[in-house]
């Protein structure tokens, strides 16, 4: 016998509702609450014009006043952070030239803004002017770059004491030496990169070359002269002749008798010595104007086009003239640099030498439109932003900081006349102790870099913040508010 269940039947079925309808829930809108709202949008217009007619005319002045002000000059709408700080990007030496306890005294950046070199001697005191120095590049685009051994090293055999790269042709680097000499060296040639030299003449600096330019030939189309500016007091303009050699195309003499000075400044019996020159920096305006700074103290406005002859100047193979048109109210001492302003047609410049200032000129008077004291001791180097007409850059030397004096040993100091025009707006710490900042460049190209060269033998590479490197809307009508401010 078996025993199971009966078999289990199934069944589907669909249950749905036959017919559906939506309903909304809300309270009914109360008579009361629909006249206090339409009270609330009841405007007395009458009331209204009476108003705006009684406020208009204090509105309107306001308006006005608004519209005229510079509160809010240079300020911008910008979303995104900006960085805010310098950073280095590069330390750059030499280890045989430190080991010589040699300085950096000049840098320069080639035409594609990649490659930056220096040049190595002392500016101090001691006897070194036949101790062999060096010229460095390092190409900061190359992979693998290593800080401390250079792409190219020229053996020199006296101190360099500045260099200019060509303003087109990144392989060509002219020199100033303490000997006198100017040379030229092209990079491409590893072996051999001395291609022209001056060579000890009769035409040849007898003091050190402390300012070398490259200057567009008149004559010839796309060629270059040389310009060289030494402490014997002459301006030297030379020329590509035989056999690698540099010839004397013209010059100019400073001689402190023919040098035309405004009743407005005190008379210095200078006689007729000669006025050696320590820098020099041709207007962007106009290529004969060129500015000159001397070891008496003064800035010197200067042409090329002048005809008169320089006094008591014999043994040179072309007559020397007298550039000299104005004298600017002096520094306390020696001027070691000058820049002409890139921005301005009246040709703004900066001054600033061994007590410690930078004066901001005007070509238009003889004493300055604004005199800052950055130190109590020397200013070595200043330069003109290329990119912001309101931002230059100072090289301090040696000295100590308290609140009166606006000294940072060793640093690079950064000025934006938008923000202020007394303190710096950044101070970059570029040595750790109170070795001096000897030289500085802004890279034309990558305009975000600045190098500077300092007394221990190395060149730092810094990278500036874009408040550094963008210009404003109305930084151009503050320059102009700046070169109008010119005394009768």
């Amino acid at each position: 016998k078996s025993c199971q269940t009966e078999k289990i039947s199934t069944a589907e079925a669909v249950v749905q509702a036959h017919t559906n309808q939506d309903a909304g829930v809300q309270t009914d809108q109360s008579k009361d609450a629909v006249q206090d709202f339409q009270q609330e949008v009841q405007v007395d217009y009458t009331r209204l014009l009476s108003f705006l007619q009684r406020v208009e005319a204090v509105v309107i002045k306001e308006l006005n006043k608004n519209w005229k002000s510079h509160a809010f000059d240079g300020f911008e709408v910008n979303w995104t952070d900006q960085n805010e700080t310098v950073l280095c990007l590069h330390t750059l030496s030499y280890p045989e030239a430190q080991d010589q306890k040699l300085q950096v005294t000049s840098v320069s950046w080639n035409a594609t803004g990649s490659v930056v070199a220096c040049s190595y001697g002392r500016l101090d005191d001691g006897d070194w002017g036949s101790e062999k120095s060096y010229v460095c590049t390092w190409n900061l685009d190359r992979r693998g770059l290593n800080p401390q051994r250079p792409d190219l090293v020229v053996d020199v055999p006296s101190s360099v004491m500045c260099l200019a790269f060509h303003p087109s042709q990144p392989s060509l680097i002219v020199g100033g030496l303490f000997s006198g000499e100017v040379v030229v060296w092209d990079t491409s040639r590893i072996e051999d990169p001395l291609i022209l030299r001056t060579g000890m003449t009769d035409d040849t600096h007898t003091d050190p070359v402390y300012q070398v330019n490259w200057l567009p030939d008149v004559k010839h189309r796309n060629h270059f002269q040389l310009l060289s500016a030494s402490t014997d007091g002459k301006i030297l303009v030379w020329r590509e002749a035989q056999d690698g050699c540099l010839a004397l195309a013209e010059g100019f003499a400073m001689v402190a008798q023919q040098i035309p000075r405004s009743i407005q400044l005190k008379k210095l019996a200078w006689g007729e010595a000669a006025v050696g020159v320590t820098s020099l920096s041709f207007s962007h305006f106009d290529p004969r104007v060129f500015i000159v700074g001397v070891e008496g103290g003064y800035s010197l406005k200067c042409s090329t086009a002048v005809e008169t002859e320089a006094l008591h100047r014999t043994g040179s193979s072309v007559p020397l003239r007298a550039p000299a048109e104005l004298a600017f109210s002096p520094h306390g001492g020696p001027v070691y640099s000058v820049s002409c302003s890139p921005f301005h047609r009246q040709n703004l410049f900066l001054s600033c030498g061994t007590d410690g200032h930078v004066h901001l000129h005007s070509m238009l008077q003889a004493q300055p439109l604004i005199s800052l004291q950055l130190s109590k001791k020397y200013l070595f180097c200043v330069r003109w932003s290329p990119v912001r007409p309101l931002v230059f850059a100072a090289a301090s030397g040696e000295g100590k900081c308290d609140e009166k004096y606006l000294c940072f040993k060793g640093d690079v100091q950064l000025f934006d006349f938008e923000k202020s025009s007394q303190k710096p707006a950044v101070s970059i710490k570029q040595t750790t102790g109170e070795s001096p900042v000897y030289c500085l460049e802004f890279n034309i190209k990558q305009t975000q870099l600045l190098a500077a060269g300092d007394a221990t033998g190395t060149v730092k590479v810094w990278q500036l913040s874009s408040d550094f490197t963008e210009q404003g809307p109305r930084e151009m009508n503050h320059l102009e508010q700046l070169a109008s401010e010119v005394t009768d």
